[in-house]
């Protein structure tokens, strides 16, 4: 699993500078994070975005001072928003089996980082003035459309990276009529 900071985010957890590990479209989408850190009316806010949906979380930033405290909140959060929005398989299936094996980056894609600011400014209005939850933050801005997403919103790009149309997981090998699908299967020869 790749967590990309900004260098704000970096330094206040103590890992600056970071190197750059590039994007990479052959690995699993939804492996790819973003984070950044904001602030509103004096008090610390992280975003934590899917670079391939903008699937975002926000979280309250009070308390991170290091990388085991920072993973340790993402993952929490992660895992509690996930289920409350109905992507528990994924967070079970993906997100936890690679948990273990996590390494931090600098943000590449500046299309990415623009978007985060277009989230971080809405979220910056329903945490000031809606005296909303951030919970309740994460839902409202994985509803909004987004011109990186050629005007669809996070949530449904998300659930595409794990679902099929059909609610299958295309990580899942097993067809429907519960044939489990063996590539390039072939017998044994018999001497």
């Amino acid at each position: 699993m790749i967590l990309r900071l900004t260098l704000k985010l970096a330094k206040k957890i103590g890992l600056a500078p970071l190197p750059a590990i590039p994007y990479d479209e052959n690995r699993n989408p939804l492996l790819d994070w973003n984070a950044h850190l904001f602030t509103v009316q004096h008090t610390q806010y992280i975003i934590l975005t899917n670079t391939a949906s903008l699937y975002s979380l926000i979280l309250s930033g009070r308390g991170i001072t290091n990388d085991k405290q920072f993973v340790r909140e993402v993952l929490s959060c992660m895992e509690e928003f996930m289920i409350v929005d109905g992507n528990k398989v994924v967070y079970e299936n993906v997100i936890e089996q690679e948990s273990q094996r996590i390494f931090f980056s600098k943000i590449v894609n500046r299309r990415v980082l623009g978007s985060m600011n277009d989230l971080i400014f809405q979220a910056m209005v329903y945490l000031s003035e809606g005296q909303k939850s951030p919970f309740d933050v994460s839902f409202m801005l994985n509803k909004t459309p987004m011109s990186y997403l050629n005007y669809s919103n996070p949530k449904t790009e998300f659930r595409k990276l794990y679902f099929t149309e059909d609610g299958d997981s295309p990580f899942n090998m097993q067809k429907k009529n519960n044939v489990i699908s063996i590539n390039d299967y072939r017998p044994q020869k018999i001497k």
